[in-house]
């Protein structure tokens, strides 16, 4: 029989797989992903490097959908609010992804390049050094909570007695459609202006 036209195993059929079984079960192991593609373990092996090195072609295929663009926008505002918009849409199509890759250091070299974009473009702004980072990391803090809470179920208060919650009911009613972008925004706004006077401050 003549070679396969396809290869049964590469680096993005194995990443596919292995954010398929993410979403589905909130992990992965190579014994499973060789078992979905009908291959060997040791296959697997051949292709990538261990299981750190799928981590990080997970975290490359989820930040692809990150518009890194943004952060060429001006003013820095601006750049800052579209990159968090577009940071939350790409996790929070696969939320289950974010414990395991906020738990694993950031090694993939595409990932790195927007943070590097992201640190040009607050330095450029005025922001002393040693406050870079810390701003960075609250806007990550704020968006993977906020794309988390979009996975939740939409009815996260069952009021079973609103006799004895009833401003709770009442607030909830209050909130069509539900808050979650609402309060995605509001902590967005709470989060630049803080962050606006931290640029201010003598």
């Amino acid at each position: 029989m003549g070679r396969p036209h396809k290869p049964l195993l590469d680096r993005v059929r194995i990443t596919t797989t292995a954010l398929e079984l993410v979403d589905e079960q909130g992990d992965f192991s190579v014994p499973q992903i060789a078992r979905r593609l009908g291959v060997q373990t040791a296959s697997v092996y051949h292709h990538v490097d261990g299981r750190d090195g799928i981590v990080e072609l997970l975290r490359e295929r989820v930040c692809a959908a990150i518009d890194s663009g943004t952060l060429d926008e001006r003013p820095w505002e601006t750049a800052v609010a579209a990159w968090a918009r577009s940071y939350r849409a790409a996790f929070a199509a696969h939320p289950k992804a974010i414990p395991l890759l906020t738990t694993s250091p950031v090694r993939a070299p595409r990932v790195l390049e927007q943070y590097e974009k992201a640190v040009a473009l607050l330095l450029d702004a005025g922001f002393a050094l040693p406050d870079v980072m810390p701003v960075i990391i609250a806007l990550e803090n704020l968006v993977l909570g906020s794309a988390l809470d979009m996975a939740a179920p939409e009815a996260m208060w069952e009021l079973t007695d609103e006799a004895a919650t009833p401003q709770l009911a009442r607030a909830l009613a209050a909130v069509a459609g539900g808050p979650t972008d609402r309060s995605f925004e509001l902590a967005l706004a709470g989060y630049l202006a803080h962050v606006r006077r931290l640029l201010n401050a003598p």
